[in-house]
């Protein structure tokens, strides 16, 4: 990834949060969500783990990473305009990087994945389930990114 990269990745992650039905009909305070943008512009060059971009024809379109636990997949975000189930250009995104980034843990000889979502994100978890995880943990969360406390929902794939 390039430093270039990095911007865009900030950009695609902080249209993909805003679009989620996490949280839709929610009246967010503008400092949580300056602290949550200033955290998706920080991610890329801070982070120590894995990340991955998805472009179609060089344009960034989606990334997830993996920072954290080996096992863990910290990120998948799409532009929310490549978001969805279907056809068309950009559809089936999300899937191939969670894919993806299975194949990168399993490859490491670890023997389940594992991704965290907010509760309310209906769409993310659907993906997730239509990627073989499973719910295995619902609860109360602090999030340090929006400095708050969130319903969060963790996942988990066999992968052996």
């Amino acid at each position: 990834m390039t430093v270039a990269d990095h911007l865009v990745v900030g950009e695609v992650g902080f249209a993909a949060w805003k679009s989620s039905d996490a949280f839709k009909g929610m009246l967010l305070a503008p400092d949580v969500i300056e602290r949550t943008r200033e955290a998706y512009e920080s991610f890329a060059p801070q982070t120590q783990g894995e990340v991955w971009i998805a472009d179609i024809d060089g344009e960034v379109v989606g990334w997830a990473a993996r920072d954290g636990a080996p096992n863990y997949i910290s990120d998948v975000w799409i532009r929310p305009d490549h978001q969805g189930k279907g056809k068309g250009k950009g559809k089936g995104i999300g899937r191939a990087l969670v894919e993806h980034a299975c194949e990168r843990i399993e490859a490491e000889g670890h023997a389940t994945a594992t991704i965290h979502s907010h509760a309310r994100n209906a769409s993310a978890i659907r993906l997730y389930e239509r990627c073989g995880f499973s719910t295995v943990w619902r609860g109360i969360e602090p999030s340090k990114s929006m400095g708050m406390d969130l319903e969060k929902i963790h996942l988990e794939k066999p992968l052996t």
